[in-house]
């Protein structure tokens, strides 16, 4: 056995990520929600940072003073907002347009058990299991569970269920989704026995558009089978729809706006997401004091964690708008005219571009958005493959090819609906380069059925 020990000099290269570095890329690729949470956190966590109001300089605001008389042609402030309600010249402008308060699903149930003729042993018992009504409004606890916790009998709690179930929105408290579509039926008196045996037994037939085999089952012609099919497809399988229900509304808020001013875009970035912040001058001080060495490499490394995090934020900033600044060269036709002149662009085409790695451009659009003159949009939206023309023009974007395969599918004959092949070789006619496999795919992302499932009787 050889037992010589031998040492041997090698040169290797390799990247050591530092935590800052991974911080600086924690945070590219960070939402502006998750953004605002970190800095929160970091605000609670390091004493030396604080929040801080702007400081105006007078001089410097005569010296930057913008001639808004002449800007405020381009800029149309009410589009910055996230309202897309348009109305005519002549609709009269109503308060209530502006109310954005959902009325609570349980409160709306519990001010209509006030209005019941009924006990108030049995009221208590309704505010039960209206309490135990979940955010789709299915009741998710059993009859036995509820006698027991209530020390009551069963019958009783049938009998409160009963009333609840009465109430408005029609389905509520139902224990699963059959008994909620009778439910429904049974207040519209639509309840009958074929319907009561589809639900029971051929939901998923209904869904893959099966008419045949419901037709055979009930005896029926097949064109009856899907009229009762439209009925159960009518019909709400979430009685909580429309009301507020406790989730949380996550607001999208837009990281740039791209405005066209004169004939050029410019990029505002959205410098109101993020709380302004410095370091406290008071911890500047104990940095000199010398009798104290363990306070002073503390303040020090909370500064250099502090300066660290405001040029991190500073480095997220520069390197969206640089990815924006060429998003924004590149797609100036899609800007001006719309989804129809989105032109095939990726990662790589941006990286290359403004010598950028493609990771870093990923995480630089990752959960951001944009608001432009056509709404707030995801960034990553932007960034479509492209399918070769067989025109002079430039490659269609797939944003454009999923358009056209909607709207052929929105206006086919329902009584024939096109098949993907068939959708195939009108795009090809229409210069599209595209296989029949491609425009299946598109379809099943634009959650359209297949032309078997489509098919009207």
């Amino acid at each position: 056995m050889d037992m010589n020990f031998n040492l041997n000099l090698t040169q290797e290269q390799k990247l050591i990520m530092t935590q800052q570095m991974q911080l600086s890329i924690k945070l590219l690729q960070m939402s502006s929600q998750e953004l605002q949470e970190h800095i929160e956190k970091e605000v609670q966590e390091n004493p030396v940072i604080e929040y801080s109001e702007p400081y105006f300089d007078k001089e410097e605001e005569v010296k930057n003073r913008v001639d808004y008389k002449e800007l405020v042609k381009y800029l149309d402030f009410d589009k910055y907002g996230q309202h897309h309600y348009e109305r005519s010249e002549d609709e009269e402008v109503s308060p209530f347009n502006f109310v954005s308060e959902k009325m609570s699903l349980k409160k709306y149930l519990a001010d209509q058990i006030i209005d019941l003729y009924v006990k108030d042993y049995l009221k208590f018992v309704c505010e039960y299991i209206i309490d135990n009504i979940d955010n789709k409004g299915y009741l998710d606890i059993r009859i036995e569970d509820i006698s027991q916790e209530l020390n009551i009998k069963e019958e009783i709690v049938i009998e409160a269920l009963n009333l609840v179930q009465s109430l408005d929105p029609p389905g509520i408290a139902a224990r699963n989704i059959k008994e909620c579509l009778k439910l429904q039926l049974k207040r519209k008196n639509m309840l009958n026995e074929e319907l009561d045996k589809i639900i029971d037994e051929h939901l998923e037939n209904i869904a893959d558009n099966k008419y045949s085999l419901i037709a055979k089952a009930l005896n029926i012609e097949v064109r009856e089978a899907q009229e009762y099919g439209d009925i159960i497809k009518s019909l709400e399988p979430k009685p909580s729809s429309g009301f507020y229900t406790g989730d949380e509304v996550r607001y999208v808020v837009p990281d740039a706006y791209i405005r066209k001013i004169g004939d050029d875009y410019h990029i505002i970035m959205n410098d109101d997401l993020l709380p302004r912040f410095n370091i406290n001058d008071s911890y500047k001080k104990i940095i000199n004091d010398e009798n104290n060495k363990e306070a002073v490499e503390y303040i020090k490394d909370k500064m250099n964690s502090a300066m660290f995090l405001i040029k991190s934020i500073e480095h997220r900033k520069s390197t969206i708008y640089k990815v924006l600044e060429k998003i924004v060269e590149l797609q100036r036709d899609y800007f001006e005219c719309g989804i129809n002149f989105l032109k095939p662009m990726t990662l790589k085409d941006i990286s290359e571009s403004i010598d950028m790695h493609e990771s870093t451009v990923s995480r630089a659009v990752k959960d951001k958005y944009i608001n432009t003159s056509r709404g707030t949009i995801k960034l990553k939206d932007l960034f479509t493959t492209g399918l070769s023309s067989n025109t002079d023009i430039d490659d269609v974007s797939t944003s454009v090819i999923k358009k056209e395969i909607k709207g052929l599918i929105d206006n086919e004959n329902k009584e024939k609906p096109l098949s993907d092949q068939n959708i195939c070789d009108i795009l090809n006619d229409r210069g599209m380069n595209i296989s029949r496999r491609t425009v299946a795919k598109y379809r099943e992302e634009l959650n359209i059925k297949s032309s078997s499932k489509r098919k009207r009787f």
